[in-house]
């Protein structure tokens, strides 16, 4: 065991131990970057599955884990044996859920915490930030592969794990009932920021729920945070070989996981940047992304499906940064910090990657256009 777990207090080594059917844990350590949950990457002393990775959900996020494993269960293992029925010219994997030695998917310690394991993806790595315009191609195709494989099933089969999660309205409504408890009025300009690009916006939020209200866009199942670093790639080949974070996987549209791909991975800045104000949104990776997206997806995609391609982009961005400053309002409840403006700078990122979004409007909308062109002739 590492230093920093043990010093954490909790027994990693026994917990990890109860997925560890084929071997010995050696070694546990911090793995990854999620605002989320507590993962770590778990060492066996065997040649076959070496490591696995454990995590503990949290339960102020997801108040119900059960229902987040009975979903992962039911995407994976049906994914898996699509998978095994289809020719695919790359190597592609979906994260198997482990089971307990007593034949469980989860393990609940003594204060009461949730803990699952899931199979780690062999000889891959992941990116906070495009490399290049073929890397931004294999992000597309990662996403358009993840939709395919859970294109045949139904959305009814499916719990909703995060009841309002991507309904912007709902957002808003949560920000406008933070708002009055943010008493201090000596506010920084970078608050009166926020604030007025919030006001600027409410009454176009609800664009996408509008669509689907209106039998324009399906109800289908989406990821749910397919930002880039849930993408994993080959590290001899460099392709994308897995997509990872099935958290979040519920009935939706998938117009917010299009979004949410093109928000993460078309900020060449990153989304941990002080300087917000070098933020832009990079268009040229956005048509990679969308090409290597529709290599796949084009024959599920609708009419309506490429009319709100652009306004999915823009509000998922306004959408995170939303949240992000709701939660530095609320006082960092929410999503983990490392110091008390950590989400207000988190906002700022997304607000001016969601200009840089709205003054490209038109050559956004024409890369759509051509690609659904291709996709015609």
């Amino acid at each position: 065991m590492t230093e920093e777990l043990q010093i954490k207090g909790t027994d990693y080594l026994k917990i990890a131990e109860q997925f560890a059917l084929n071997g010995n844990v050696t070694e546990a350590k911090v793995f990854g970057s999620g605002n989320i949950n507590d993962t770590y990457l778990i060492s066996l002393d065997t040649l076959d599955n070496r490591n696995f990775i454990l995590q503990r959900i949290n339960h102020y996020v997801f108040p119900q884990p059960q229902l987040v494993m009975q979903n992962m269960r039911i995407f994976t293992e049906y994914a898996d044996q699509k998978l095994k029925n289809i020719h695919l010219d790359r190597r592609w994997e979906v994260p198997r859920v482990l089971l307990t030695k007593d034949g469980f998917d989860h393990y609940t310690d003594i204060d009461g915490s949730f803990w699952r394991a899931i199979s780690f993806i062999q000889n891959s790595q992941s990116f906070d930030t495009i490399q290049n315009i073929e890397h931004s191609k294999e992000v597309g195709y990662a996403l358009g592969m993840f939709h395919y494989l859970m294109g045949d099933l139904s959305p009814e089969q499916f719990a909703d794990t995060l009841p309002g999660f991507h309904i912007t309205p709902t957002y808003l409504q949560q920000y406008e009932e933070v708002l009055p408890l943010h008493t201090n009025t000596n506010i920084s300009e970078e608050v009166k920021y926020c604030l007025k690009f919030v006001s600027d916006r409410q009454k176009w939020a609800n664009v996408l729920e509008n669509a689907k209200a209106e039998n324009k866009l399906p109800l289908r199942l989406m990821h749910g945070d397919p930002k880039i670093n849930n993408v994993m790639f080959d590290i001899s080949t460099k392709k994308a070989v897995s997509v990872i974070d099935l958290d979040t996987i519920k009935p939706g549209l998938i117009h917010y996981d299009i979004g949410d791909c093109l928000r993460s991975a078309c900020n060449p800045a990153g989304e941990e940047i002080e300087d917000w104000e070098a933020v832009y949104f990079d268009t040229d990776l956005s048509q990679g992304i969308l090409q290597g997206y529709l290599a796949v997806a084009q024959d599920f995609m609708t009419e309506n499906d490429y009319l709100y391609i652009y306004d999915a982009i823009r509000l998922i961005t306004f959408e995170l940064g939303l949240r992000f400053f709701t939660d530095y309002l609320a006082g960092n409840v929410y999503f983990k910090i490392k110091y008390p403006e950590h989400n207000l700078f988190r906002a700022l990122v997304q607000f001016k990657l969601a200009e840089s979004i709205e003054s490209q409007a038109q050559t956004i909308n024409r890369i759509i256009a051509d690609l659904q062109d291709c996709k015609i002739n």
